[in-house]
């Protein structure tokens, strides 16, 4: 399967994604660890995002892509893959669906993991993590809205939505059950 998975920062996608990666034999793609391994490795790549990121800037789309394209081209991905923080804007959805074309590819599914804002504060501010703020949660909230929501009516025909309030098991539960769903039609 090829998932991308779209949820606010705070919905679980990254627990959802090391179960689903298992259950699913495939590996989970996420943006932040290419960012780490690119800079551990000094590559080219990391180099560069590690500018951008000790000016406090966002990293380009064109690096980010560049480094997804590198990474799905890896033979591990070649039946399937998880993605977790790409495509985060509808620019980069066009960048993926090319990347997939050219390997005759396409998505299965966006698995949106749907959560109300307040319950997402409420499980960052118990992190108790220093960056964890609640006027910068709602600001990264804001930065979802805005940014990366759109995406959820780009790949409109291809979303399932999953209830991401409950223990980590039911989410999971749910979004196996509807990726079943979607292998029967």
């Amino acid at each position: 399967m090829r998932l991308v998975l779209v949820g606010p920062p705070g919905a679980g996608k990254g627990t959802q994604a090391a179960i689903l990666r298992d259950k699913l034999g495939v590996p989970h793609i996420s943006t932040g660890d290419l960012f780490r391994a690119h800079i551990s490795q000094q590559t080219e790549l990391g180099k560069e995002v590690q500018e951008y990121l000790d000016s406090g800037e966002l990293v380009p789309d064109a690096v980010t892509n560049e480094m997804v394209r590198t990474r799905l081209a890896e033979a591990d991905a070649a039946g399937g893959f998880l993605l977790d923080g790409f495509p985060r804007n509808v620019a980069q959805a066009g960048v993926l669906g090319e990347i997939l074309a050219q390997h005759g590819h396409r998505l299965d599914a966006v698995l949106e993991f749907r959560i109300p804002e307040d319950v997402v504060v409420e499980r960052l501010l118990a992190r108790g993590r220093t960056d964890d703020k609640e006027e910068v949660i709602r600001h990264r909230q804001q930065v979802y809205r805005t940014e990366t929501a759109p995406l959820l009516d780009h790949y409109s025909d291809i979303v399932l939505t999953i209830d991401a309030v409950g223990e980590v098991d039911e989410i999971s539960e749910r979004a196996l059950t509807a990726l079943r769903a979607l292998g029967e039609k």
